[in-house]
């Protein structure tokens, strides 16, 4: 456990004000900034907790809200059950494996979200295979959350190749990320990894990730999209190299 310094709740604090702008500009990335920038600082263990509270709270509404709620339930249950239970098996695993091999992973799957994003490939849709495919990537997608905290691949391209509608698409990641927030925090409790204090931080760090969503949302209307993605997108390539880089060399 880090010392909670001055400077290091203002350097966390920073960093949920940056991750909230980001999900303000293109909708999405509060977990994946806060873990990617966090891991460097207070350890992937910590930074794995501290996202719970402000992940929740911002995407939570995105699940519940656009009409497509219903359709999203009767389609994706057996990704979004498959991604809770196997959450436990990867907190278990967090536990017990290396927690530089752990970081080392949580660099390649931002490589992996990056490279998908800035490249954007056409992705093949299930078809009938879809009623096996989807629990398969539901049980990946939460085996890497358990272990890394990372709430996107595969389970975000694999949406995208479901043809789904965008404001449906939106909401289909609301509702994968506020089930696995939830499924993490009480799997990361029951390691003992969730502890008061950092909850007590985790709810304090919602306040600077509304403030840099509230900033985002006004700079979206002001600025190209997919400039913005691609310099987010750009900067994950080079911080999911830092993060294996240091984790090896540690």
């Amino acid at each position: 456990m880090p010392m909670w310094t001055l400077d290091l709740l203002l350097l966390v604090a920073a960093v949920f004000v940056f991750a909230g702008f980001v999900k303000g500009v293109i909708g999405l990335g509060l977990p994946t900034v806060v873990l990617a920038l966090l891991t460097v600082a207070v350890g992937l263990k910590e930074a794995m907790a501290l996202m719970l509270i402000p992940s929740f709270l911002t995407n939570v509404w995105q699940g519940a809200l656009g009409g497509h709620l219903r359709m999203i339930l009767q389609r994706l249950w057996p990704l979004l059950l498959a991604a809770c239970l196997v959450i436990w098996l990867g907190a278990e695993l967090l536990t017990r494996l290396d927690v530089a091999w752990l970081s080392a992973l949580l660099g390649g799957t931002l490589w992996t979200y990056a490279l998908v994003g800035l490249l954007a490939p056409k992705l093949p849709t299930p078809g009938k295979a879809e009623v096996w495919v989807s629990p398969l990537v539901g049980a990946v997608n939460g085996l890497l959350t358990g272990l890394t905290g990372s709430f996107v691949v595969p389970a975000v391209p694999y949406l995208q190749s479901l043809g789904l509608p965008r404001d449906a698409f939106v909401q289909a990641m609301g509702v994968l990320f506020t089930v696995s927030t939830v499924a993490l925090a009480v799997a990361l409790g029951a390691q003992e990894l969730f502890t008061v204090e950092l909850g007590v931080l985790s709810g304090l760090a919602f306040i600077p990730a509304l403030l840099g969503m509230f900033a985002g949302t006004w700079v979206r209307g002001r600025l190209t999209e997919s400039r913005f993605r691609r310099v987010f997108f750009l900067s994950l390539l080079v911080l999911g190299a830092y993060i294996v880089l240091r984790a090896v060399a540690g």
